[in-house]
Order: structure tokens, then C-alpha cells, then sequence
């Protein structure tokens, strides 16, 4: 069941694109979900590609799918972890990072504004879209643009490919766990 959900909204990360993505997965029981992480991460963490649940609502569950030393990256340059101590990182570990992400996301109704620095947006971008309460952007595809608006829009073509080309894959070919090889990702 994960595998599609990886295909449609994680191929960038896999195919080392992009630091990170989310999706919202329903699932049956909150052990079966936790088996198909645990499967998923068996195979992907080797080609450093690492999945967790930050937030379980109800019977959907909100699954961060991320590439633990492009996080590491993000999360290390300095005006990044000064922006993120203001809102209770204290650490550039990305475990704990990671964590109090999750706690974050536990403590309010809608996500927190710095998630973007988590799926590789960039930090002026992350924090315009903060200053401006979501409007006023140049651009907006993957996420709302407020600084380099070129760059930007070629980011969102390749990653737009990217997805593309995994998603025409994902139909002719039942992807699970073990299938993945290093090509792939």
C-alpha cells in the first residue's frame, strides 16, 4: 500500500532531488502501518532514505519521507539553525530535529511554517512565506516562492519530471520494499 504514495509524492527524494516529502496514508490498523515503515525502512535506509510517522489523526497517518545527510546539510548552516532555534530547536541533530518536529506538529491543529526548512524549501522562501501569512508570493507550485523566482521555477520542473517519470514506472511495475535498486534511488 506504501508504494504508491512513495511513487506519487516521494520520487524527488528518492532520486536525491530533494531533501524530503510528506503524504497522508489511511491505513487499517496502526500496526500493519508501523510494519510497512519498518519494511520500507529495512531497505531504504542503506541508500540513506529514512521514513517516519510524524502525526497519526484518526486512521490517516502523516508519513516524512527524508534524506538523512541532505537534512543533516540543511539543518547545520548556521542562519538555518538560528531560524529554527526561535521555535524550540536547540540541536542540528537531525534525530532531534526530526523529534521535536513531530512534537510540533502534536502541539498544533495546522502545520508548523518551519516544516518547510524539513523538506529542503528554501530558508528565504520559508520565511517569507512566515512574514507575509502566505501571501504576496512571486511564484507558487511546490511551495510558494518569495525570493529567487528563476530558480525556483526551474526547481519545480524537475521535480515535476521527476514525478512524471516515476509515476508512468509505478504503472507498469509493482514496486515493494525489496524491489528498489540502487538506480531507482
Amino acid at each position: 500500500m506504501l508504494e504508491k504514495y512513495l511513487i506519487r509524492h516521494c520520487s524527488p527524494t528518492l532520486a536525491s532531488l530533494k531533501t524530503a516529502n510528506l503524504f497522508n496514508v489511511p491505513f487499517e490498523t496502526e500496526e500493519d502501518l508501523e510494519n510497512q515503515i519498518h519494511s520500507w525502512n529495512a531497505c531504504l535506509t542503506d541508500k540513506g532514505v529514512s521514513l517516519t510517522i510524524l502525526r497519526v489523526r484518526r486512521k490517516n497517518a502523516l508519513v516524512y519521507v527524508y534524506r538523512k545527510s541532505r537534512l543533516h546539510r540543511e539543518l547545520t548552516q548556521a542562519a538555518t539553525a538560528d531560524f529554527l532555534l526561535k521555535y524550540g530547536y536547540e540541536s542540528s541533530d537531525v534525530d532531534g530535529a526530526v523529534e521535536r518536529l513531530k512534537r510540533r506538529l502534536q502541539e498544533k491543529e495546522t502545520f508548523p511554517h518551519e516544516i518547510g526548512v524539513f523538506l529542503g524549501y528554501p530558508l528565504g522562501d520559508v520565511i517569507g512565506f512566515i512574514e507575509n501569512g502566505g501571501d504576496n508570493c512571486k511564484c507558487a507550485d511546490c511551495w510558494k516562492v518569495y525570493c529567487d523566482e528563476k530558480e525556483a521555477k526551474k526547481t519545480f520542473a524537475r521535480l515535476k519530471k521527476c514525478q512524471e517519470m516515476s509515476m508512468h514506472r509505478g504503472r507498469h511495475k509493482a514496486y515493494n520494499p525489496k524491489s528498489f535498486s540502487d538506480k531507482r534511488i
